[in-house]
């Protein structure tokens, strides 16, 4: 390499960035990228209004000559997007460098480009200016959320193609939900870890133990839009409010397996959920801890039947209760091939998913079902799962084992009354 080329090389985002911080292709108004917590959502947002301001030599016009930045208030606007760490003057090469006039309130690059400074706190100030492309930050956190970014579309209609970016950490808020949804947005997102080379390692690791699993965490570390639909039979309040620390000691432990239609990538997922129960005293005392979802996803059968039998027994379980209705008796005869000694219990079903989901739903709104952690994409089903049907797109695989498992340990052991007293592990 050239000294130009090495020195010019650390400004080159191209090279540097994930997939998340470039723009994607095509024809749209709307950029919005979800990210969690250090996730690189700043530094994507500084150097697409470079790329917009910027021409192939200082001097040289770029796509866009006015632009607004808006943030939550303007101090959080000039600090975090204008000088912060990885905001626009931090990552613009010197001979590129805008100039920060604070009278004006206003970045001012070399060719005469501009990018004005705004708080969403003061929606009324984007009444009169008009642009040919904004970076908004934060969107999902603003108070004067719907007002502000209104006053911003009636401005955006300056150039050809007039563009906004915004960079935020997901809420449940109506403004988002509807940019969201529009035609003419497109998404990008990333977790925190993403970014994890930036990071401190005991910020992750922190994080992670406290938050993982939950809503808070979902939204915050994974960059997932997290809402709750109406009618829905589990809630993020529901599973969050049901979580365990240290596990106790189990009655019973059961793996549950819901085997897919088909077998290759395309097919469904493999369900296989492993669920612990305490099932000493009262009926009304038992408790129910889902301890680990180890679904597989394109396994052939023999895939998803060996994975079966390594959760098995990698927990010590008692059985394995399997679904029957996709392969009838070759489902035993997969388990029993890889494990000749496997106690399996076949169950076929006879009502629709929902139906058998709601006496397993009614167990949680009574506070008898807890979840241990990294069962993430497990929970994001159940809030997907109504009493009309699954909301979520494929099927509920990971949902019916976990009914099915629950079923096996909570109700029909119930009717039952079979259960010794406790488990006998050697």
């Amino acid at each position: 390499m050239t000294d130009g080329e090495r020195l010019a090389l650390p400004y080159l985002f191209e090279f540097w960035a994930h997939e998340h911080q470039l723009p994607p292709e095509g024809d749209w108004r709307a950029w919005v990228i979800l990210g969690g917590r250090g996730a690189g959502k700043t530094r994507a947002g500084a150097e697409w209004v470079r790329s917009m301001v910027e021409g192939a030599r200082p001097l040289d016009p770029g796509k866009c000559k006015r632009l607004a930045l808006i943030g939550e208030t303007f101090d959080q606007t000039r600090e975090v997007m204008v000088f912060g760490d990885s905001g626009i003057l931090a990552c613009s090469p010197p001979d590129r460098r805008p100039v920060w006039q604070a009278t004006r309130r206003c970045l001012v690059w070399p060719n005469g480009a501009e990018a004005m400074v705004f708080s969403a706190s003061e929606p009324e100030a984007l009444r009169g200016p008009q642009f040919d492309g904004a970076w908004v930050d934060e969107l999902a956190k603003w108070k004067k959320a719907q007002d502000t970014w209104d006053m911003l579309q009636f401005g955006l209609r300056l150039g050809d193609d007039p563009r906004v970016c915004v960079t935020t950490t997901p809420r449940n808020v109506p403004v988002l939900k509807a940019l969201l949804e529009a035609p003419s947005t497109v998404v990008t997102r990333a977790k925190t870890e993403a970014n994890k080379a930036h990071l401190a390692e005991s910020f992750l690791a922190e994080v992670r133990a406290r938050y993982a699993g939950t809503a808070l965490g979902l939204q915050e570390l994974d960059g997932i839009l997290v809402d709750d639909i109406d009618g829905a039979l589990w809630t993020r309040d529901m599973l969050d409010g049901g979580r365990f620390g240290k596990q106790p000691e189990m009655t019973r432990i059961v793996v549950a397996v819901d085997p897919p239609a088909g077998e290759g990538k395309s097919s469904d997922e493999c369900g296989i959920v492993v669920v612990g129960a305490v099932t000493t005293g009262p009926v009304a005392d038992w408790r129910a801890y889902v301890l680990e979802d180890a679904t597989v996803q394109g396994a052939s059968p023999l895939g998803w039947a060996e994975a079966t039998a390594k959760a098995a027994k990698r927990w010590g379980a008692d059985r394995v209760v399997a679904e029957v209705n996709q392969g009838g008796a070759m489902v035993e005869t997969l388990l029993r091939q890889v494990d000749p000694l496997m106690p399996v219990r076949k169950v076929h079903a006879t009502r629709g998913k929902a139906a058998r989901a709601e006496p397993v739903a009614a167990l949680y709104e009574q506070g008898r079902v807890a979840h241990g952690r990294g069962l993430e994409a497990l929970e994001a089903q159940m809030c997907l799962m109504t009493r009309h049907g699954f909301e979520g797109q494929g099927s509920p695989d990971r949902v019916d084992a976990l009914v099915w498992a629950i079923t096996d340990l909570m109700i029909d052991g119930a009717r039952t009354g079979q259960f010794p007293k406790m488990r006998i592990v050697g």
